[in-house]
């Protein structure tokens, strides 16, 4: 193989060259690799105290909404949501509001899991229904039975809970391989 054809194999792996390591992998596709898939890792009921108003900063409006507890619930893990996390959002000129929430969960087994959910969520009006209110959490979590939190890339959404003003609806899901099985 001349080395034009290494190169060209080397940067662009999702061209097949001829006689080159990567036609071997994939075959080439004219739209890229296939889509990754969803699975529903966990739903919680996050409860919330009333917003903390912290003002007007030169990024935007600040305000904090303390976790006070609250419950999940998935295919592989269950527990409650530890009290004493909050959500710090900044209200944007756009109107957005970034979400970063760092709280504990529990599992049923005692495992202590870290949350740290980052997002953005947006409404015309300013309340519920939101238009965009998407979040990608991350995980630590001790080595052990749901150490696969750890392992993994998640997408979350945020959604009100009928009746309670000071709940939120967190629904995560793994993001999977095309090609990969359970999480």
């Amino acid at each position: 193989m001349d080395r034009r054809r290494v190169l060209l194999s080397l940067a662009l792996p999702g061209l097949a060259v001829a006689g080159s390591p990567a036609s071997t992998e994939r075959p080439a596709s004219p739209v890229g690799p296939p889509l990754p898939t969803l699975a529903l890792a966990y739903e919680a009921t996050v409860l919330l105290a009333r917003d903390v108003v912290h003002g007007r900063t030169p990024l935007g409006e600040r305000t904090r909404a303390p976790i006070v507890g609250g419950s999940f619930t998935g295919p592989r893990i269950r527990g409650t949501v530890i009290p004493g996390g909050a959500d710090w959002q900044l209200k944007r000129a756009d109107g957005y509001l970034i979400l970063e929430a760092d709280y504990f969960m529990e599992a049923t087994d005692g495992t202590q899991i870290r949350v740290h959910n980052k997002g953005l969520w947006h409404s015309p009006t300013g309340d519920w229904p939101a238009d965009y209110a998407l979040t990608t959490p991350e995980f630590e979590v001790p080595i052990g039975p749901h150490d696969w939190l750890n392992r993994h890339v998640f997408v979350g959404t945020v959604g009100a809970v009928p009746g309670n003003d000071l709940a939120v609806q967190i629904t995560v899901f793994t993001v999977l391989p095309a090609t990969a099985g359970r999480a």
